[in-house]
């Protein structure tokens, strides 16, 4: 009887440590649970990474009510993914946090399509905004971004590698921004040129 139990005794463990199908199913669930969690983490990372943001101007800015002055603060924000789509928004809070916030949420809902031909625009144009305007030239490959203030921030988010720019007006942050905007956003294709003309592109080419 004492050998039998000697024998015996080692299976007990063996069969809780190896043959418990539990734990090793517990051990598949927790690791699949891990990775699916893994998974859903990068995929966000990601969609916030497309996304980038540069702060063009934070005011202090006061607004005079009954019994005083209340103070607050005014963002502008540039939002873009560098893929052709650029948004400009305002955002105003009593806390500097609160106003860039707002003003990122508000870029976001203003995004405009960026025409692009390679790392360029298309054709040559002048961006209006109130009394700012700004010149927008295509330039050849390796030129790099000749923009400076807002205009530079704004063409950089929409994905622009290769441009020359000049501020004709005025030098308003918001108003250069808007007005970078806004020739961005009256770019057309060729196609889109032609399709408007009601010609083909080979009839506007030529």
């Amino acid at each position: 009887m004492e050998k039998e139990q000697k024998h015996h005794t080692p299976v007990g463990p063996v069969e809780e440590a190896t043959g418990g199908d539990g734990v090793k199913k517990g051990r598949r669930q927790s690791s699949r649970e891990s990775n699916r969690r893994g998974q859903e983490d990068s995929r966000r990372e990601r969609e916030q990474s497309e996304w980038e943001e540069k702060i063009i101007q934070v005011r202090r800015v006061t607004k005079v009510v009954k019994g005083g002055k209340k103070l607050s603060f005014r963002a502008v924000v540039a939002v873009g993914n560098g893929k052709g789509q650029v948004g400009i928004g305002i955002g105003k809070a009593a806390e500097v946090i609160v106003a860039i916030q707002k003003g990122v949420s508000d870029a976001r809902k203003s995004m405009i399509n960026v025409p692009l031909i390679n790392t360029s625009i298309p054709h040559q144009i002048v961006g209006k905004q109130g009394s700012s305007r700004i010149l927008l030239k295509p330039a050849a490959k390796g030129t790099g971004v000749i923009a400076g203030g807002a205009a530079r921030a704004v063409l950089e988010l929409a994905g622009v590698g290769d441009i020359m720019s000049k501020s004709l007006g005025s030098r308003s942050p918001l108003n250069v921004a808007r007005a970078t905007v806004n020739g961005l956003k009256e770019l057309r294709t060729f196609e889109r040129a032609a399709s408007l003309r009601g010609i083909t592109l080979k009839q506007m080419l030529n």
